[in-house]
């Protein structure tokens, strides 16, 4: 197995990021050996997952109704550091709606909420490694990071193996968004090609006609190429 590259990942303490000020460790890291419980169970199967789960512009719409927003397709595979298909991965996904708002009691921006999104789902790998949602292009959104700091598109993801412990938690930015290179969070990440493995590309070849744009976002779980952990 190939080791991490750290420096492709953030680190924990980032000034410009104002909120990893106060919930960065202060002293150096101990490493655990994972116990017994970290690497067994609970496991996922097909049956934990509902036929809607994967499509986020239905599974929170009242009958017959759907979200509002440009609909997209947002596909790709869950790959190993060899770039073999990892089978049976559970992705859960969220993200704000259309106009730029998550569905949360803390979440104080103006833009309206959407009663047909919930903005959360959910989706298990196939053989290959494969996966597909279809959602809304998330809008952009204030948030208190000083006087004029705005987060791009994105859609959060959890990566879950066969156990809880076992996670990876990351972002996807969207290729072309102008506001990726001013936003605080995304400067976090140490190199250009960390913030290149978070951005979906664009991939027409998979397009819905006359129905929904497609972006394709691939995510490594170990090795040097592996998808950055998001703060």
């Amino acid at each position: 197995m190939n080791p991490p590259d750290w420096t492709r990942h953030p680190p924990a303490l980032t000034p410009g990021y104002f909120s990893s000020i106060t919930r960065s460790p202060r002293e150096g890291l101990i490493p655990l050996d994972p116990a017994l419980a970290d690497c067994t169970g609970p496991v996922f199967g097909a049956g934990d997952i509902g036929p809607m789960d994967s499509d986020l512009i239905r599974n929170a719409a009242q009958p017959g109704a759907m979200a509002l927003g440009p609909r997209i397709i947002v596909h790709g595979r869950v790959l190993d550091e060899a770039g073999r298909g990892v089978s049976g991965a559970l992705l859960e996904l969220w993200q704000a709606n259309a106009g730029g708002r998550y569905r949360h009691a803390r979440d104080g921006y103006l833009a309206p909420l959407d009663p047909n999104f919930s903005g959360c789902g959910r989706v298990l790998t196939d053989a290959d490694g494969g996966y597909r949602v279809e959602t809304v292009m998330p809008g952009a959104y204030p948030f208190p990071n000083g006087p004029n700091a705005w987060r791009p598109a994105h859609i959060h993801f959890s990566v879950f193996g066969l156990a809880f412990a076992q996670r990876l938690v990351t972002q996807m930015y969207f290729e072309g968004d102008p506001m990726i290179r001013h936003c605080p969070i995304v400067a976090t990440l140490p190199s250009a090609a960390a913030v290149e493995a978070l951005t979906a590309r664009y991939d027409p070849d998979h397009d819905r006609p006359m129905d929904a744009r497609a972006f394709r976002f691939d995510i490594v779980l170990r090795g040097r190429r592996a998808t950055p952990m998001a703060l």
